[in-house]
């Protein structure tokens, strides 16, 4: 009978989170309103809510709460939960590659993983309810390229396109290959602003910038190519000669380009 009157009390104080707008809640949370309920219970009570999908754990000690319309695929979308979730695990992070181009319209394909960057130490990736969550850790993140992007549940941060265009390529094999980065950037492209060429190149590897403009080039995006360039000038940037794609010989290929890119590739777009 106590058992019962839990879940029934659980299950009140669920739908009174989910009444007041609220998407998740922690093992914390549970703990502060029901003193006198053992961890063994509370945990047997959402064990038997997650059977009948009004919770899952997303994260050791952090549950969401699923409203009807997500009760048959068990879960949210990553976009509404991310934000709560790396608030709770004190990290700062920014929504990143394929999955922030899909914010900017950039949606060719829509990607079937969601790629979150935050810094060390790395994180695991998750996989809920076909949903995979995968975490890439950086010393730094630049926070002039990241913006706030509104959701249903509040907002978002997700790199800028500029931003998610040098990440793409440097983080190409995440999301299947140059060919496959190139096809993003066909559309991502056209969201890039040239005010922010001088932040990103400041803050961003310059061999990847000499890959994104060797890129904007050859997608016949002239005009943003020059204005990178200008940029670089202006910053005086050292040009290595590089190859477009890392993984690859570069024996007996050219880099007679403005960008100093080997071009060890053919660039390929799926349209």
């Amino acid at each position: 009978m106590k058992n019962e009157n839990l879940n029934m009390n659980l299950s009140n104080w669920i739908e009174e989170q989910q009444a007041r707008g609220k998407r998740a809640f922690s093992l914390r949370q549970i703990d502060k309103d029901f003193p006198s309920i053992s961890d063994i219970a509370i945990k047997r009570s959402l064990t038997r809510l997650s059977r009948k999908n009004k919770v899952v754990s997303i994260h050791k000690g952090y549950y969401l709460v699923i409203p009807p319309q997500y009760a048959a695929k068990g879960i949210l979308p990553p976009a509404i939960f991310i934000d709560g979730l790396m608030k709770f695990l004190e990290r700062p992070y920014y929504v990143g590659l394929a999955s922030a181009a899909a914010f900017h319209g950039a949606a060719h394909q829509q990607p079937q993983e969601f790629f979150v960057f935050t810094t060390f130490p790395t994180l695991r990736s998750t996989t809920k309810k076909g949903i995979k969550i995968n975490y890439i850790s950086k010393k730094i993140l630049p926070p002039h390229l990241i913006q706030d992007v509104k959701t249903e549940s509040g907002y978002l941060k997700v790199s800028s396109p500029s931003l998610t265009a040098v990440d793409l390529i440097q983080f190409e094999k995440r999301v299947g290959g140059m060919n496959r980065v190139a096809t993003i950037l066909n559309e991502l492209a056209e969201t890039i602003e040239p005010d922010s060429f001088p932040r990103l190149v400041a803050e961003m590897p310059t061999a990847g910038i000499q890959r994104l403009g060797y890129l904007l080039d050859s997608l016949e995006y002239t005009a943003l190519a020059d204005q990178l360039f200008d940029v670089c000038l202006e910053k005086k940037c050292d040009f290595f000669r590089i190859p477009l794609k890392s993984s690859v010989s570069i024996k007996g290929y050219s880099s007679d380009n403005r960008w100093k890119v080997i071009v060890n590739m053919d660039i390929e777009i799926d349209e």
